[in-house]
């Protein structure tokens, strides 16, 4: 499941260590995406705590990452349970 964001390599053991500095993360998974010609990160969290805890868990991943990414909060359950820590939806490229 590494993969390779605007040229840097992200690995599910840091997704993790995201996880563990948050207790109040129960489960994060990360959505790889293109928009505008541009990868993008979308940090999916299920969690109950409060909404500040977004603000917080992207300056995590950024600094254990080097790359900035949107943090989305999921009701908890709701993230997929099928192993994936992160998911490359990027369109593949042809030609």
């Amino acid at each position: 499941q590494r993969t390779k964001v605007k040229g840097m390599f992200v690995d599910p053991a840091q997704i993790a260590a995201v996880e563990k500095r948050h207790p109040e993360v129960l489960r994060a998974r990360l959505i790889v995406d293109r928009k505008d010609e541009q990868d993008v990160m979308i940090l999916r969290i299920e969690t109950e705590a409060g909404e500040g805890l977004g603000d917080a868990v992207g300056a995590t991943l950024k600094e254990l990452t080097g790359l900035k990414g949107a943090v989305e909060r999921a009701v908890p359950g709701s993230l997929p349970n099928d192993g994936k820590v992160i998911d490359d939806i990027r369109p593949a490229v042809t030609g």
